[in-house]
């Protein structure tokens, strides 16, 4: 009996996304992803100054089974990545991790009251591994983005996240208003960031960072679309000190993360 087009076309797109690979750059998410036990490592090119700076990196990556070094020259250097790129004489080629599901990665740990980050379209990879650093500082379970308009993984994200990228949890939704129900299903107050909100994220959190909050930021320009506003427990802003402020969607999440902070 023949499959149906809909059946095909998903084996095709599973098989597709397990051949998919990434190619890591940059002595900090290099040397992250050749310690991290879990990470599949593929391809491994470097020059003779990063080998000797990234240490004992090299000898661990190798027992995790990882590949063997490609010792090349700077000028020649082999890995197929933009010339452009700062590699800093590392290139590792990788799978993407795989993080599982909300459920999995979101309940904490029992002690602190967890924080998640969810991303409305966010897609520069630069600020989402920003957005990576910043979470993975204030303890946050998980940064959730969707599968489509979002940053994949990538060398310059990995590049950006400074190592961030193999230690923070990184999710990709098909919905995200569907994710932002599940974790008021979870008990999370789920708060997103708007500019023209009426009340402050310090004023909608006082004495409620004992409990789980998510936080969810738009796309610099614009910002959260209709549904994930309405999905929402509540809207916030940042306050300013003048009568006019803007931040980097980065920026932002630092300092959302930072006021949810529990006392």
């Amino acid at each position: 009996m023949k499959k149906p087009t809909w059946v095909v076309d998903k084996e095709r797109n599973k098989r597709a996304a397990a051949n998919e690979t990434v190619w890591l750059f940059g002595i900090h998410a290099v040397r992250d992803a050749l310690l991290n036990p879990v990470r599949e490592k593929l391809r491994f090119v470097v020059t003779k100054n990063a080998f000797d700076r990234l240490g004992d990196a090299v000898s661990i990556g190798l027992k995790d089974g990882g590949p063997e070094p490609e010792m090349c020259e700077p000028r020649n250097f082999a890995a197929p990545i933009d010339p452009q790129s700062v590699h800093q004489g590392a290139a590792l080629e990788v799978k993407p991790l795989d993080w599982g599901k909300i459920e999995d990665r979101c309940m904490g740990d029992g002690v602190n009251p967890p924080r998640v980050v969810l991303l409305d379209k966010v897609t520069d990879p630069h600020n989402v591994g920003a957005i990576l650093r910043s979470a993975e500082v204030f303890g946050a379970q998980a940064v959730i983005a969707m599968n489509r308009h979002a940053a994949p993984e990538t060398g310059a994200l990995a590049k950006t996240a400074s190592g961030a990228m193999e230690r923070q949890p990184y999710l990709r939704v098909r919905n995200l208003a569907d994710a932002i129900v599940e974790l008021q299903g979870m008990g999370y107050m789920v708060l997103g960031l708007d500019g023209e909100a009426e009340q402050t994220i310090e004023q909608v959190v006082d004495g409620k960072t004992d409990r789980a909050i998510a936080l969810v930021l738009g796309a610099e320009g614009p910002g959260l679309r209709d549904k994930t506003k309405e999905t929402c427990d509540a809207l916030v802003k940042i306050d300013f000190a003048g009568e006019f402020g803007s931040l980097n969607v980065s920026n932002a999440a630092a300092v959302a993360l930072y006021a949810t902070r529990s006392s």
